[in-house]
């Protein structure tokens, strides 16, 4: 029987080989030698009988058959983390923690009040938040190592297996420190952009193609001096001591121009407005836990809108 070929050593070896798309970074990681990487996959291969990963270019890639192996795999190794936390854990009773990635954004301003409306229900549950750039939170929870993205809805083609929920919208926003000379009125800001650092989202997060599109649209062809980062705290630092412009998720910085620390400059970004909500597997199995973890989200974000 194929079932009793395939062993864990076989799917943890192909889901970080997945994760890392290189057979030689997974061996670094894995502490194996890259001939022992290749081995076990081609004995998952074997036991198969069909090929998950293929050669493209200097690099490799997963196959359709891959892809689909590869979230059955992970939901494997996820209810055997599951399995074990349940018992090794104190609170075991209470069922295994709930792993949640969000944009930092959320984390900012949804995730608080969430917490604390699912605190209130006394589940017991212990909640584990990463906060992440939105295609590397995908990934996880593609491969399993996480059971909920909260974030801006993907491109359809990274949707495959996922069902999101739509929360609600938000835009891209330029802000600079109180006082910046561009916050003077009567200037052209897209003119006067070159004059200064910009702090542009990183080329892996979900914003950088509105920004990018919107760059086009109003004319501006490139930035002189560009820092991407997608790293709040640095964002606030260098604005507080510069005259740095910052790209941002309005999200991210609502409070800040509560505050009147930080004004945003006079561009009208409606145009990069885009949902944020849920991302889920299709096929993941809700516990009463989590149900009630996803309606404190709602709550939060209704409460954010």
């Amino acid at each position: 029987m194929i079932e009793s070929r395939v062993r864990f050593r076989h799917l943890h070896t192909f889901l970080e080989v997945a994760r890392q798309k290189s057979v030689v970074k997974a061996a670094s990681i894995l502490n194996v030698s890259q001939p022992a990487v290749t081995k076990t996959i081609r004995e998952l291969e074997e036991a198969l009988g069909v090929a998950v990963l293929e050669r493209d270019g200097r690099g490799i890639r997963i196959t359709r058959s891959g892809e689909i192996f590869m979230q059955h795999a992970g939901m494997a190794i996820t209810a055997l983390r599951q399995g074990i936390d349940s018992v090794a854990n104190p609170g075991a009773e209470a069922g295994p923690p709930i792993r949640i990635g969000t944009l930092p954004t959320v984390s900012a301003h949804i995730m608080p009040r969430a917490m604390q409306l699912f605190l209130n229900e006394d589940t017991g549950v212990t909640i584990k938040i990463v906060t992440g750039e939105n295609a590397v939170l995908l990934e996880q929870l593609r491969l399993g190592e996480l059971d909920l993205v909260v974030g801006r809805l993907a491109a359809p083609e990274k949707m495959t297996g996922f069902f999101f929920e739509h929360l609600y919208s938000e835009q891209v926003v330029f802000v600079v420190r109180a006082g910046h000379p561009l916050l003077k009125g009567g200037q052209d800001v897209f003119e006067k952009l070159s004059d200064y650092p910009v702090l542009m989202p990183t080329r892996g997060s979900i914003i950088r193609p509105f920004v990018e599109r919107f760059f086009i649209a109003n004319g501006v062809a490139a930035i002189p001096t560009e820092i991407e980062t997608v790293s709040d705290s640095f964002g606030r630092a260098f604005l507080r001591q510069s005259d740095a412009v910052w790209i941002i998720s309005a999200g991210v910085v609502m409070d800040d121009l509560k505050a009147g620390t930080l004004a945003t400059l006079p561009v009208d970004t409606g145009e990069t407005r885009g949902p944020v909500g849920l991302t889920m597997r299709t096929d993941m199995a809700t516990s009463p836990a989590f149900s009630i973890l996803l309606k404190t989200i709602r709550e939060a974000a209704a409460h954010h809108g």
